[in-house]
């Protein structure tokens, strides 16, 4: 079976597979219907909300798995065609720098998206897989419930959380919305995170305003 079409039959056992909670006042029905165990919304300094979703493989993934081999998790909100997403791929390397320095450090990363498949910009999550070389899994949450239940605005937006499954931070990838800062004005907090997490210190930026497209939810 083709990529493209393990990736078009993932979709139909979606509402089945991922764990969610009602969003107060914001919840597509879709995404009411299919959820199957109600979770609490994820809050800085708590447990991480758990999550079942398939990847663009097919293959059930959860954050449990890593959790219990220890790891700690890189979880953030991914649209292939989102400008913001392509700039951190194509001419920062964010996320690949990121998955290079740290995932020999017990680091793993999770791309959810949560994008509407009846919108313009679902899709094409296998093909920049391979273009962008993304060695960790693309998670499908195409009912948005797990993008509502961690309260995902932005792709990308960025949550780290230990292997004791407290969210340590949550925001964006840096403090240059823009791409226009240089030197040591350029801050990037999921690499500050990470460092302090692994030497055993608070995360002194533990919130941030995260930036980059709205992820695009079922209505």
């Amino acid at each position: 079976m083709s990529s493209r079409a393990k990736y078009a039959g993932n979709l139909a056992a979606l509402g089945v597979m991922a764990i969610s909670s009602a969003y107060a006042g914001d919840t597509p029905k879709a995404a009411t219907e299919t959820a199957t165990v109600a979770s609490p919304m994820a809050e800085v300094g708590k447990p991480a909300p758990a999550f079942s979703l398939p990847d663009t493989d097919g293959k059930n993934q959860t954050l449990q798995q890593y959790l219990e081999a220890g790891k700690t998790v890189v979880l953030y909100w991914f649209n292939a065609n989102c400008p913001v997403v392509i700039r951190h791929f194509e001419v920062n390397n964010t996320f690949g720098d990121l998955y290079a320095a740290y995932s020999k450090r017990n680091v793993a990363f999770i791309a959810i998206n949560s994008t509407n498949p009846n919108h313009p910009q679902f899709g094409g999550d296998v093909e920049r897989k391979s273009k962008w070389s993304i060695q960790y899994p693309i998670l499908l949450d195409p009912a948005g419930n797990v993008g509502k239940m961690y309260g995902a605005k932005t792709t990308p937006h960025v949550y780290v959380i230990t292997p004791d499954g407290i969210l340590r931070y949550a925001g964006g990838v840096d403090n240059d919305p823009q791409n226009e800062m240089t030197g040591k004005d350029k801050v990037n907090y999921v690499r500050q995170a990470l460092d302090e997490i692994l030497a055993g210190r608070p995360v002194s930026v533990a919130e941030s305003r995260p930036y980059g497209c709205g992820v695009k939810y079922a209505q």
